[in-house]
């Protein structure tokens, strides 16, 4: 009888072996499947013959706790004369910018007359996208090493032209309770947003985590006296039963959303814009 059950045992470890390898193979080929689709979406902006000594992919940390030591002191704003051909121009800043190619191609391609900003936590990915940047002569954009929830304000603020648009796409979901205070979208950054935005200014939001989305929209929601979803206002925006923007409004996906969309996920995107100048509660509880 114990021979058998450990024969038995034995055989069902056997037989189990290939269904490891096939999900890892399945694994795989899925990421190869993303990479190849990221590569299409991005192939005018040949960038994989760009940073030749540094390689075109990163070891990179997925998940970073932005409360850490590392990321509590606000970042100093750059010379903007130094960054942009003209620091006048309308700005969008994009939080949370990843690998900075969605940022990079809005900056070649889009029509708009208007500077790009990215912030991001992982310094290896601003600094490869800097690179990028450099190589292919871009005056229109500049990345930086930021948190953006404790240096947007600072950063923005000193910029001489209107903040036009801002974007938080796909940040990271954080998704234990405990851990929704790492958010990026807090309180302090969500009221820098609205003080500093021009009137007519937008905000993209976005997410394939429903929870993240609602939590981004929530806040935005709160200040109904400075915002309408921008549908109300521009027709070609087009919206679901439940209020998400049913199209991607910038031209372009990010590469989160590129992934999220081949695993069959849905993402979910809310627009606004701001028709009323914000007037702080200076108010004591």
């Amino acid at each position: 009888m114990a021979w058998t059950a450990a024969a038995s045992l034995c055989c069902r470890l056997v037989r189990a072996a290939p269904v490891r390898r096939c999900a890892r193979r399945r694994t795989l080929c899925s990421a190869a499947r993303s990479t190849d689709a990221v590569d299409r979406e991005y192939a005018d902006l040949n960038l994989r013959p760009l940073y030749p000594n540094r390689g075109h992919h990163l070891r990179i940390r997925q998940h970073v706790n932005p409360l850490s030591a590392l990321f509590v002191e606000p970042t100093e704003p750059p010379e903007w004369t130094e960054v942009f051909e003209d620091p006048l121009l309308p700005l969008m800043v994009d939080i949370g910018c990843g690998s900075g190619r969605f940022l990079v191609w809005l900056a070649k391609n889009s029509g708009e007359r208007r500077n790009y900003l990215g912030l991001e936590i992982r310094q290896k990915l601003v600094e490869r996208t800097q690179f990028w940047v450099t190589e292919l002569g871009l005056r229109n954009v500049y990345f930086m090493f930021a948190n953006a929830t404790v240096s947007f304000e600072q950063i923005v603020s000193s910029y001489p032209g209107p903040l036009s648009l801002v974007s938080i796409l796909c940040p990271d979901p954080h998704f234990k309770k405990r851990h929704h205070k790492r958010r990026v979208l807090q309180t302090p950054l969500v009221d820098s947003i609205t003080k500093n935005l021009c009137l007519g200014g937008r905000v993209l939001v976005q997410s394939d985590v429903l929870d993240v989305a609602t939590d981004m929209r929530e806040r935005f929601d709160g200040y109904s006296d400075v915002f309408e979803h921008a549908d109300r206002i521009d027709k070609d925006l087009q919206c679901d039963n439940e209020g998400w923007l049913l199209d991607n409004p910038m031209g372009i996906r990010t590469e989160r959303e590129i992934h999220a969309e081949l695993e069959g996920a849905t993402i979910y995107r809310r627009m606004y814009q701001k028709t009323r100048c914000f007037l702080p509660d200076y108010s004591i509880s």
